[in-house]
Order: structure tokens, then sequence, then C-alpha cells
């Protein structure tokens, strides 16, 4: 499929083809603007902006596990406001989370499987979404993408590449070493990286606990780890989330810009497919402490945002009239997913619900952003 957009793309029809891409996403983007361009919404100005993401979480996964462990959730203790996002792909009501991840991005829905592009030129022949990670780049902040996942997951790579198939791991990962402006990704293992590819571009590769707390600020670095991220337990081998969040605010938070940092937790998901209770449970209360993690330290710096959500629902997990949760699906639901954010009385209030694309156009505009500036079309070059 690569070969056959290097065909399009060599090909005498590219310009017409090109031009005709052009005007959609010129109409889309200028619709989207009027859509969300209401010139009252200021959710601040912030030198740090933070977003976790909860891959697969529901309401009810963060209640089940309240339950579970006889905790308050942090998400939502520690919020000042707690609405909902609307969860939606271009291509299905109900979305996946490649274009789930893109939506919270790029502030673009897209077609499901597609990473990081418009829906109206998903093989990024002519323009590509910019995405949230980019535009902090453009304004001198430093970034970094941190995952339970592999590193090629859809979600760490909707902010860090641009791809037609979340399958294409290879592109991906090439995408991330390559070309991202990075300074640090962490996630588990692909087995893809290696020190020599790692080492041409810039990068420390990190695989082990011990590599991971020899860091020094400054230090771009691609964590490659072997060990369940997701697990408050990880073992030896592994840091689990919310140390691998601590860590990176502290990697990111000397620079006089500011930065701006996505986490998730990507087993909430994972262990909801196969309605393993027990282990959803786990990673949602080690996302739980990653939040916590990330909102004490915006409570100590005074200029962070911290935005909770999640890309869609996994499970369609039920509360049921004798007070307990059960899993009534294995795939995605279209149910609305929570949305948390400390540090902002104007980014989302109380019951509030807005759509997944709108999340990333309100922490675009934490970052400096005018209200009709994001999306951004990128052309290729």
């Amino acid at each position: 499929m690569l070969e056959f957009v290097s065909f399009v793309r060599s090909s005498f029809l590219f310009k017409g083809v090109a031009a005709l891409i052009s005007v959609l996403l010129t109409l889309n983007l200028s619709v989207n603007s009027m859509v969300n361009n209401d010139e009252s919404l200021d959710p601040g100005d912030y030198d740090n902006v933070i977003l976790m993401i909860g891959d697969g979480m529901g309401y009810n996964h963060l209640y089940w596990m309240e339950q579970e462990y006889d905790v308050d959730a942090n998400i939502f203790e520690m919020a000042d406001f707690v609405g909902s996002s609307k969860t939606q792909s271009s291509s299905a009501y109900v979305t996946d989370s490649a274009a789930g991840g893109t939506a919270l991005a790029c502030a673009t829905r897209t077609t499901n499987g597609a990473i990081g592009v418009f829906p109206q030129d998903q093989y990024a022949a002519y323009y590509y979404a910019q995405n949230l990670c980019e535009l902090a780049q453009s304004y001198g902040k430093m970034t970094g993408v941190v995952t339970s996942d592999e590193n090629s997951g859809a979600t760490p790579a909707s902010f860090s590449a641009h791809v037609f198939d979340r399958d294409e791991d290879q592109e991906i990962t090439r995408q991330q070493i390559e070309e991202s402006k990075h300074d640090l990704i962490w996630a588990a293992d692909n087995g893809l990286v290696t020190d020599e590819w790692a080492d041409e571009y810039g990068w420390t590769l990190v695989n082990n606990t011990a590599e991971f707390e020899a860091l020094e600020e400054g230090e771009r670095s691609f964590g490659a780890f072997p060990g369940n991220l997701w697990n408050t337990d990880t073992g030896a081998d592994s840091p689990n989330l919310s140390t691998l969040t601590a860590k990176a605010i502290d990697m990111l938070d000397d620079d006089e810009d500011g930065f701006f940092l996505m986490v998730e937790g990507a087993h909430i998901d994972k262990h909801s497919h196969s309605n393993d209770e027990e282990n959803m449970k786990k990673a949602a209360y080690e996302f739980d402490m990653a939040c916590k993690a990330a909102i004490e330290y915006a409570k100590a710096d005074g200029n962070t945002l911290v935005v909770i959500t999640a890309d869609h629902e996994t499970g369609a997990i039920s509360l049921e009239d004798d007070g307990s949760f059960k899993f009534n699906s294995g795939s995605h639901s279209g149910v609305p997913v929570p949305l948390a954010v400390y540090g902002s009385d104007n980014f989302v209030q109380n019951g509030e619900e807005i759509k997944n694309k709108e999340v990333a156009r309100r922490l675009a505009m934490a970052m400096g952003a005018a209200p009709n500036e994001f999306p951004v079309a990128v052309a290729v070059e």
C-alpha cells in the first residue's frame, strides 16, 4: 500500500487529485471553524498541558474500580469539573482507537483504522492533520508520549505519526524515530527499535528500570520496556504507568516555554475486550494513580492544565440492580466517556457534553491557539 501512495504522488494525475482534495479539506476546516468558533470560550493559557487518556474507559469502569478497591477515584475527586466526551468517527457511530485517538490529537474525526489523517485524504497524498504535539513544538514546547501499550499502538501513534492504517507498525515506528521531534516516547517494547537505529536519530534507548532511572534531564529518550506497564506491580524490569508519568513530567518541566504530555493507560481497553474484570480494574487503578501524579504536579506548579478522558468505552459495562457491574460486550460502545479537568474553570462544565474532537481544539487554545486555528492541514512535501 505504501508503494501505491508513492505511485499516486508521482503520477500525472496527482496535481488534479491534490487540487480536489485541497478544496474538500478547505471546506471541511472552514465548516469546523464555523461550528466551533465560540469567541466566549477561554480555557486559559498554560505553560504546561497534560492529556491523560484511559483507553476504553467509561464511567462504569471507574465506578467498578472504586467498588473493588474501596477508594474514591482521583479522576473524580481531584478534578475541578467533570463533563463528558461524545465519541464517534467520521465513518461510524462507534469509533476505534485510531480514529478516537486522532480526534483527541488532531481535532478532526477520521475513518476507523486511520491515524493522524483527514478522511478526505486518508493516504496523506496531499495533506495530513497536525497533532497537538506538533502544535506544541511549533510554540517551542517540549513534548512527550507515554503509554502502557507498544509505541506503535493506535493512541500513541495518533500523537506521533500519520498513517492510513493503524497496523503499519514499522512505518509508525519509523516516523517516531526518524521524523518526530518528541523529547521522549516511552512504551512497551514492540520489538522493532534497536540501539543503532535510535542512536542514529539522537535517541537514548532505554529497555529496563535501571536505564530508565539513569536518564538525565535534557536527554532525549525512547523507552521500550518488557513488562506490564499497566499494572502497579510490574516486576523489577519495568516502571509502572504512574512512575513513568511522574518521571516524564520531571524530564519535561524545565523548558521556559513549557511542555505538552500525553499519557495513555491502554489496558483498560485491552482487558475489557476479553472481559477480564480483575485485570481491567488493576489497569484502571494504575491509570488513576498516574492521573493523581499529574494533578499533584499541576497543583504545585500553578500553571498546568490536566485533562483526563477516553477515546471510547469498551465492554458496555452496566450497573445491575443488585449493585454489581457486568460486561455486556467484548467490543467498543458509543456511550459518552468521562472528561475531567483540573486547572481551568472554562474548559468544560459539570455535566457538559462535548465532541471528542472539541477536546483537542480546546487543548490547542490552552496552549495559545486562537479559536479557529486548530485543526491544521499540513501540506505533504
